[in-house]
């Protein structure tokens, strides 16, 4: 089982303490997938608006939250 699955698993607890703890986990997980891929989109020549679209947010939410803010290479690449 994935590490992602089992912090899914965990946010179902019934012990709010581990359900708490699961759920700051992968809503750290979530940010940093989020800025892979606007990254990633934005490499291949996505625009802002394409972005936007695709994570259903305004144009403007998706710029202020990611331009500007240096590349970050994810874990996978080499």
């Amino acid at each position: 089982m994935s590490q992602a699955t089992e912090l899914a698993a965990a946010a179902g607890s019934t012990d709010p303490k581990v359900g708490l703890r699961a759920v700051l986990a992968l809503r750290r997980l979530l940010e940093r997938l989020e800025v892979i891929q606007v990254d990633n989109a934005r490499r291949q020549g996505w625009s802002w608006q394409e972005i936007a679209d695709a994570l259903e947010v305004s144009r403007q939410a998706v710029h202020k939250k990611h331009a500007g803010r240096p590349a970050v290479r994810d874990s996978w690449e080499a």
